[in-house]
């Protein structure tokens, strides 16, 4: 018997994501989304794509949650998406109303199921996500390193004319301004990129990486980033379906990891059948200390606004 994702929010982030999760013939995909008739097409049309793709699952659309009973991963894109000068912070209490409800919903018919979040503000929602489902804390998990790192590796890969396999990027924190990019666990066919570049090349990549999101939402003009996010999303469902135990960097629910406690953060978790299996404790140096507390100091901040 084929796995089950559903998808709740069939706007850019959703379908894409769905896009990929079918042509990696990952999961039976169901797509769900509040406006009529959005999540059918875009469903009915990636449903057709597949013979071409020579892919056999079976992709849905519905505006009704039932027909995400018994997932076993749920994706929570919903939400509205950043505009232009706005801040995710701004986001946070209209997503905050949305994530609520639709987790309630998703628990009801799902009550097995693991949870990504991808909503922003990230941690936030995955913080009010964690506490309105009741998961112990492994089934509830955040997208945002993924994309941060990959995002790092991207402009490591361009600078140093090398290519993107070489390449690994390990980006900590809050999925914000406050991210905290590691050059010295970066590395190039396992050599660092301290050892690449001069400072003031990885303070600018640094920067980058950090501005990545509002870099694209400043050129669509009308919305954001949704390849990259939803390729991360397929990078995590693949490795929870498949039990990988990958180790990727992830928002998690700490209980003391990196003395943080209570809040989600960004650090490297080990992926498999369970969700997270293993949050990894790195040594940091009180610098990098003190900028992820900087970057949870930031989270609290706004768990703290929504009351979770």
């Amino acid at each position: 018997m084929r796995k089950k994702v559903s998808i709740v929010g069939a706007g850019n982030v959703g379908a894409t994501a769905a896009h990929w999760i079918a042509a990696k013939e990952l999961a039976d995909v169901v797509l769900i989304d509040v406006v009529e008739g959005i999540p059918q097409g875009k469903a009915l049309d990636l449903l057709e794509a597949l013979p071409i793709e020579k892919r056999d699952v079976n992709v849905t659309g519905s505006n009704d949650y039932a027909a995400s009973a018994n997932s076993d991963i749920v994706v929570i894109t919903a939400g509205i998406p950043r505009k232009p000068g706005m801040s995710r912070d701004d986001l946070l209490n209209t997503n905050f109303k949305i994530m609520s409800d639709v987790v309630g919903k998703v628990v009801q018919y799902s009550p097995n199921c693991i949870l990504i979040i991808v909503s922003n503000p990230l941690d936030a929602m995955a913080q009010a996500a964690y506490k309105q489902s009741g998961f112990s804390r492994n089934r509830v998990i955040g997208m945002a390193g993924i994309l941060d790192s990959a995002r790092f590796r991207t402009f490591i890969a361009r600078e140093l004319d090398v290519s993107i396999e070489n390449v690994t990027a390990f980006v900590l924190g809050g999925h914000g301004d406050t991210m905290v990019p590691l050059p010295r666990y970066s590395t190039v066919a396992g050599i660092p990129i301290t050892e690449l570049m001069d400072q003031a090349t990885i303070d600018r990549l640094v920067q980058r990486t950090r501005d990545g999101g509002a870099e694209i939402v400043k050129y669509l003009k009308t919305g954001s980033a949704y390849y990259a996010p939803s390729a991360a999303v397929a990078e995590m469902v693949e490795a929870i379906l498949k039990d990988k135990k990958k180790i990727v960097p992830c928002a998690a629910y700490l209980e003391g990891e990196y003395g943080i406690k209570g809040l989600f953060v960004g650090v490297p978790c080990k992926l498999g059948s369970n969700g997270i299996e293993k949050i990894i404790e790195i040594k940091l140096t009180p610098e990098e200390q003190a900028a992820l507390q900087k970057s949870a100091d930031s989270v609290k901040e706004l768990v703290g606004v929504i009351g979770v």
